[in-house]
């Protein structure tokens, strides 16, 4: 159970605005679209300009970033509608923070997505290439039936001592499911409300801000259908473009939590779940990334035929990255972010996946 210090009084995930959070991720003055109340309704009217993924945007120059303060503002919002909606994000978040004045830094953020219609990784890539981030490797998960691209950040000032997404910006880390791959009765659903989202796919990051769905609500026997055959679709219709989880970078705190183990420890300690599918701990064949991450949390979902059923929402991430081999010997004090282990494996992020999987198997076998 959750320690009491850090849970809402009703247990029930907290949906306090982020202005009051004691966890300072972002000033007031950064917050570009408020929100009041995080939904999962709602269409999108942001236009954006379609984009090839090889292509890199020009939007870099000499000097950073153009639009960096709009830039960060949506990912403030993202990150805003994530924390009113995942209590355990959020608590956890608090909690690493007051080990011991910690800076909070980002590895990555990861994002779901319907691999049709236009509505897979092209659809909020777009977004983040027009920003500077560059594609990198594609991973590939027959067995879920998906496929991923990860995206590197262009390298500009942050704030100083900025924390989440007004610290170093993040890896961003998008998938999709292979909605050909999938049942004859699956792709139907999911065709349906694609098809009926008009250019929804066009406002993938807007969307993902609002905390809405650029499709009407299904009904609830669409999503059972989708649940039984792929937890990640039934994930995606409930919950959009939303963010699925951020991922603290262990090896920037300062504290001893630096080291996952220890961070591990200490958030079980406190009350948490962990993600044991695979191990507590995720290792990389070559041991040199290492990754954790909580258990889903829930929320009532009320279904368009009014059935109203809890669904799985985020959860939250750790990744530890060590230094490559060639750099070993470099003193502490030199070693930067290029110097340590880059990307993503396939291995660990199969089972990090099974983090929102989880938590709908512990409700239904309660």
């Amino acid at each position: 159970m959750m320690s009491s210090t850090i849970k809402t009084a009703s247990g029930a995930p907290s949906l306090h605005s982020h202005a009051s959070s004691p966890f300072p991720l972002q000033s007031r003055s950064r917050n570009l679209i408020p929100i009041e109340r995080a939904s999962f309704q709602g269409n999108s009217s942001l236009s954006t300009t379609k984009r090839n993924l090889s292509v890199v945007s020009a939007s870099t120059t000499d000097n950073g970033l153009k639009g960096d303060s709009f830039f960060r503002s949506v990912l403030g919002s993202m990150e805003t509608v994530y924390l009113k909606r995942n209590s355990t994000a959020k608590s956890v978040l608090e909690l690493v923070q007051s080990a011991g004045d910690e800076q909070i830094c980002y590895d990555h953020l990861a994002f779901r997505t319907f691999g049709v219609n236009g509505y897979g990784i092209d659809s909020l890539a777009r977004f983040f290439l027009d920003y500077g981030y560059t594609q990198k490797e594609e991973l590939k998960f027959p067995a879920k039936k998906l496929k991923a691209l990860w995206f590197s950040p262009p390298n500009i000032p942050h704030p100083e001592g900025g924390n989440g997404v007004n610290g170093p910006l993040p890896r961003i880390f998008i998938s999709e499911l292979l909605v050909d791959q999938m049942s004859p009765q699956t792709q139907e659903i999911i065709r349906k409300y694609t098809e009926t989202s008009g250019s929804g796919n066009k406002h993938a990051a807007l969307a993902s801000a609002l905390g809405s769905l650029t499709w009407e609500k299904p009904l609830h026997s669409e999503f059972q259908q989708l649940a039984r055959e792929s937890e990640y679709a039934a994930w995606t219709l409930v919950n959009g473009y939303a963010v699925n989880h951020v991922t603290i970078s262990t090896h920037r705190l300062k504290s001893h939590l630096k080291n996952i183990n220890s961070l591990n420890e200490f958030i079980e300690q406190n009350g948490f779940k962990l993600n044991s599918e695979g191990g507590i701990l995720k290792v990389s064949p070559d041991s040199l990334l290492l990754q954790s991450s909580t258990v889903a949390d829930s929320i009532p979902f009320c279904f368009s035929d009014g059935v109203t059923e809890p669904v799985s929402c985020s959860y939250i991430e750790f990744a530890e990255r060590l230094v490559l081999p060639q750099y070993k010997n470099l003193p502490e004090g030199e070693i930067e972010e290029f110097h340590r282990r880059d990307g993503f494996e396939v291995g660990n992020a199969d089972k990090i996946f099974e983090s929102t999987y989880t938590e709908q198997l512990s409700r239904r076998s309660a």
